[in-house]
């Protein structure tokens, strides 16, 4: 299919919100090259299928290129939406609640639907429980999901706190005490290029609430499938995947264990057994 002047339009609207953004929030130090936070299509003219592939938390779309690349050499059409609050800066991500990242995820969706008829979502950690959350609010959408490393439990003592540290945070601000509040936690990421080196208290605080709506509607996902993750993984409990897998109620659907002791496993020499299992899903995937 031929990519519509409607599509045109709504690329046009995406890249015009994130300069937007860019351009208030960026922070000297922090804020990544214009090109990482970019949200991109590739289109791949010969095909009517699609993947929505969405990246995880502080990241950007640069996040999930390269599984991009190999999506769009398998033939399918790729688009990588930027959540709200990514690709800027960490102040900007600090505003953002879960529900925005809905909406740049459902403002992707359709974009894909204007050049694509069946579509796959797909996401990569935080990405990974959106993904899951578009196949459950609208299982009809979507030929299938892949979710790799959703952040179910994380592993951090950082985040088991994250609720009463925003909480406190809260109490700190309504009182005028700023200087002794604490929005922030240190990041450290595998792909520093790509990431914020800082995480917004609140941003985990809302991953927690995502995933919990996520885990207790998993029942009820009917349609095809794949869950993927790193059996050492030092930021996601390893045992998050096989409960994610556990509960959705899909006859259809695969779990993988990947080998790896680092989170990032959609870039890199690993990567490629990621994107093999992810092949091998979609090869065998009953399309409409």
């Amino acid at each position: 299919m031929v990519i519509s002047a409607e599509c045109k339009r709504l690329l046009r609207r995406e890249s015009l919100l994130f300069k937007r953004d860019y351009k208030k929030y960026f922070l000297a130090g922090e804020t990544k090259p214009h090109h990482i936070g970019e949200p991109y299509l590739l289109h791949f003219a010969g095909t009517n299928r699609g993947v929505l592939l969405i990246h995880g938390l502080m990241a950007a779309p640069e996040e999930v290129r390269e599984w991009a690349d190999f999506l769009y050499s398998q033939g399918y059409t790729v688009y990588a939406p930027r959540l709200a609050g990514h690709g800027t800066s960490a102040v900007d991500l600090a505003q953002r609640s879960y529900g925005e990242w809905v909406d740049s995820v459902n403002r992707g969706h359709a974009i894909l639907k204007t050049c694509c008829e069946q579509i796959v979502v797909a996401g990569f950690s935080t990405g990974g429980g959106l993904a899951l959350h578009q196949a459950i609010t609208k299982p009809q959408a979507f030929a299938a999901v892949i979710s790799v490393s959703a952040p179910l439990k994380f592993k951090s003592v950082s985040s088991s706190f994250a609720e009463h540290l925003h909480l406190w945070n809260s109490f700190l601000r309504t009182m005028g005490f700023q200087r002794l509040r604490r929005d922030f936690v240190p990041n450290y990421p595998d792909n520093p290029h790509i990431n914020y080196s800082r995480c917004p208290v609140r941003s985990i605080v809302q991953v927690k609430a995502l995933m919990k709506k996520v885990y207790g509607a998993l029942s009820t996902l009917s349609i095809p499938a794949l869950i993927i993750q790193a059996d050492n993984d030092p930021k996601v409990a390893g045992r998050s995947g096989r409960r994610i897998y556990g509960r959705i109620s899909s006859p259809d659907k695969i779990y993988r264990d990947v080998h790896f002791h680092l989170h990032g496993i959609v870039r890199g020499e690993i990567s490629g057994n990621v994107f093999a299992e992810v092949a091998t899903f979609l090869n065998h995937l009953v399309w409409r």
